[in-house]
């Protein structure tokens, strides 16, 4: 199956400038951009002549799809509060495909999201990359393990204070404790090569690690403060593991640890008034900031903090306090994909990428524009 975007104003988030250019999606990917292409009989033409054409926007971090859209308790799954380590909990157990806010965040251009747990725990287990399209979530995923949850700071505190947690060094010990058992999990099974009998006995927690363990998937952490921040990246280097950071509303304060840490980083949410004291120093600067000194830089909406389909105006509001547009374009597109492991099929327009495209009536940044329509994997959303 066919489709042919004819005659738009292509910004591909690889090229600064934006061109004039045709794109000739088959079989839910992108074939060709060029000038003047042509299709088969039978298929689709869009015409796109002054319109502009983006690639679907990526979440790097939220819960959108776990929150259970104006439900209430019933619908809001992405905290378990029986055990503060959680690592055999998997977000594409808890999402649901007929959300409303899932297709909201389609109509909005967001075409690709990553959801998973909340930071109750100190850690929550695995998030999942899925497309907001369709009624089966084993289908919709694009990566359904992108990485295991972990939380610092205020969150695990307040959840926990009753039972085990009390203090942001219990929240530290607690993950170094799980983290040294997967690692010595992970070295019996090495050992063993393969004689079931030398095997150690099946652990669900310390199993769903290994991936970790192995640097096939990073620990998520949430951390705002900046000691929390700093605990994570510590933690990490301990243990050779793979890390992202989320939030880093205090990034500013350690631009130069970041830096040298050299870990990718979701900025926010940046939306509303502080809710707790370890919010105090959010800022819009905070992502222009980064970018500048050279972090890799996404920004966030953590949905439903932020409504999903608002990231673009959060990516608006970077550039409003300093942040060049290219790159904040590219802090929404492909810096996110690249966060989550996924940027071989989006974030791009590019030959060989998913047909995950956005047609809008002018600049995406502007509060005017409109979203015309949005092409899923060569499919309108409707």
């Amino acid at each position: 199956m066919e489709m042919l975007i004819r005659g738009g104003r292509i910004h591909d988030a690889v090229h600064p400038e934006a061109y004039a250019a045709d794109i000739l999606v088959r079989d839910g990917k992108i074939a060709a951009i060029g000038a003047n292409l042509t299709a088969t009989d039978g298929a689709e033409i869009v015409e796109a002549a002054g319109m502009d054409v983006w690639p679907g926007m990526v979440e790097a971090h939220g819960h959108i799809g776990l929150d259970g859209w104006a439900i209430g308790y019933e619908g809001q799954d992405y905290n378990e509060y029986t055990d503060p380590v959680t690592p055999q909990l998997r977000a594409i157990d808890g999402i649901n495909p007929f959300d409303e806010s899932l297709h909201d965040a389609a109509l909005g251009g967001v075409t690709t999201l990553c959801t998973g747990p909340g930071s109750s725990n100190v850690i929550g287990g695995t998030f999942a990359a899925f497309k907001p399209m369709g009624a089966c979530i084993d289908d919709m995923c694009i990566r359904p393990e992108a990485a295991m949850k972990c939380a610092f700071g205020e969150n695990p505190k307040r959840c926990y204070r009753d039972k085990s947690i009390t203090s942001r060094m219990s929240t530290a010990a607690k993950l170094r404790e799980i983290l040294f058992r997967a690692r010595e999990y992970m070295e019996k099974i090495d050992a063993a090569d393969g004689d079931r009998s030398k095997l150690p006995a099946f652990n669900l927690q310390l199993h769903a690690l290994l991936p970790v363990m192995r640097g096939e998937m990073p620990l998520k952490a949430h951390a705002h403060q900046a000691n929390d921040i700093l605990t994570a990246v510590r933690i990490a280097k301990e243990f050779g593991v793979k890390l992202t950071l989320e939030h880093v509303t205090e990034g500013a304060l350690i631009v130069d640890e970041l830096v040298r840490a050299n870990v990718p980083l979701a900025v926010g949410p940046t939306f509303g008034q502080p809710s707790k004291i370890e919010l105090k120093n959010k800022s819009w600067e905070t992502p222009g900031i980064l970018n500048r000194a050279g972090c890799h830089v996404s920004i966030i909406t953590d949905s439903p903090v932020t409504e999903q389909k608002h990231l673009r105006f959060c990516a608006a509001m970077a550039v409003n306090s300093g942040m060049d547009p290219f790159e904040a374009f590219r802090a929404i597109t492909i810096y996110p994909a690249e966060h989550i492991g996924v940027a071989d099929r989006v974030g791009t327009l590019e030959v060989g990428k998913d047909a995950d495209v956005v047609l809008t009536d002018g600049d995406l940044f502007q509060l005017s524009t409109r979203i015309l329509s949005t092409y899923i994997n060569g499919k309108k959303v409707k």
